[in-house]
């Protein structure tokens, strides 16, 4: 079989040095990769590495050899263009259709996915005229994916960090494996909770549960890799940052609860995949609860906390907007499922068998999702971001 051609362009920004790192994932997991740089790229990372990593000739002008034409070519014929870094100059020259290179005519010749990985000063981030080329990129069907918030150059911090360069290796291998050019949740914000939620007994010890957030990442990852500004509220998951996610970490319940009603109120749809505690202790002790040699402990009096999924299903942020749940059962799954999606009264309810070896902590999962419409979509034991797409599918359908 061919291998999938990737065409890898890199801007001129401090974070060209780690597109390396990029380019070997794709080169190790049989990509054949044609780096094309733009001439302010060549002072970070020179011509010479980029050509013995990718075993390609390398050029950043449209008249080196002019007879293979390599400004309509190389386009043409790759599987998926992916420019990483991409500066807010290389951003603007794209959204408003400028060639001046090989890199920019590249971009305007290609018909297959694009992806952008963004990385520069917050104040460039979050210019208006920034802001705009992207909305203009995404609304045209390319994949922009939210730069990481961290150290930039010197000693700055914030939102403009390139992101890790697995996390973008990985959104690739998904926008490649879908096949498709248009991204079809392009110009949606979709809101994704993972993890477990933790409520505190005193300083030490806390109420939690066995959810690794490994589902909800696989959701949030996959929804960007279709096109999604996507907020992900994780809630004491142990994972790598997804790329392109806005990331919102909480701890317990009420916290997560807060995070989701302000995040769901531009969002057209919301999953709520992480495991949320039913209760709560009723009374926090401020010091660690000391054992008494002599004495049983005291029992601990637990209270109800609030029905997020409920609450969000009942009272929707905006028309139209798509509700998923998911409902974590260990007997009569089907019939507890179908009894809980009534009674939340969500759009889908995704419902999986679970125990201390099943689901929690694994890399795959198997499921049933439930429509409030009656229908039911069974989801064979697989790998978790299979899952993912298939419930993206689904709330795909249902906001067209």
């Amino acid at each position: 079989m061919d291998k999938p051609k990737v065409v890898l362009g890199v801007s001129g920004g401090i974070a060209a040095y780690k597109a390396g790192e990029l380019l070997r994932r794709f080169t190790e997991s049989g990509h054949d990769v044609r780096v094309v740089p733009t001439a302010s790229a060549l002072h970070f990372v020179g011509a010479a590495t980029w050509s013995a990593l990718s075993g390609h000739p390398v050029s950043t002008e449209v008249w080196d050899d002019v007879h293979e034409v390599p400004h309509v070519r190389i386009g043409q014929h790759a599987d998926l263009v992916v420019v990483a870094p991409a500066t807010a100059d290389l951003l603007a020259k794209a959204a408003h259709g400028l060639a001046d290179d090989l890199l920019t005519n590249t971009l305007l010749t290609a018909r297959c996915p694009v992806v952008f990985a963004p990385a520069m000063h917050t104040e460039m981030w979050e210019h208006p005229a920034t802001r705009e080329n992207v909305a203009t990129l995404r609304r045209r069907g390319a994949v922009v994916i939210e730069p990481a918030v961290g150290r930039l150059t010197g000693a700055d911090t914030g939102k403009g960090r390139f992101p890790d360069p697995a996390e973008i290796f990985e959104l690739c291998r998904r926008v490649l494996a879908r096949g498709v050019p248009e991204p079809d949740l392009a110009g949606r914000h979709v809101v994704v909770t993972a993890g477990g939620t933790r409520e505190p007994l005193d300083p030490v010890r806390f109420l939690g549960n066995r959810s690794s957030g490994k589902q909800g990442y696989a959701l949030a990852r996959t929804a960007a890799a279709r096109g999604a500004r996507v907020t992900l509220i994780s809630a004491n998951a142990a994972l790598p940052d997804p790329a392109g996610v806005d990331l919102v970490t909480v701890g317990t319940a009420e916290e997560l609860r807060a995070a989701v009603l302000k995040a769901a109120g531009d969002a057209d749809a919301v999953v709520m995949a992480a495991a949320v505690a039913d209760f709560r202790p009723a009374v926090y002790a401020t010091g660690k609860i000391k054992k008494q040699d002599d004495q049983e402990p005291a029992p601990i009096a637990l209270v109800r906390n609030p029905d997020i999924l409920a609450e969000i299903s009942a009272r929707r942020a905006r028309p139209g907007q798509i509700v998923v749940g998911f409902a974590a059962e260990t007997d009569d799954v089907l019939a507890h499922g179908r009894a809980k999606l009534r009674r939340k009264g969500c759009d889908l309810l995704v419902v999986n068998e679970v125990g201390e070896r099943k689901t929690f902590g694994a890399e795959e999962n198997e499921a049933v999702v439930l429509g409030a419409d009656g229908s039911e979509t069974p989801v064979p034991y697989g790998p978790k971001e299979a899952l993912a797409e298939t419930v993206w599918d689904l709330v795909a359908a249902r906001l067209d």
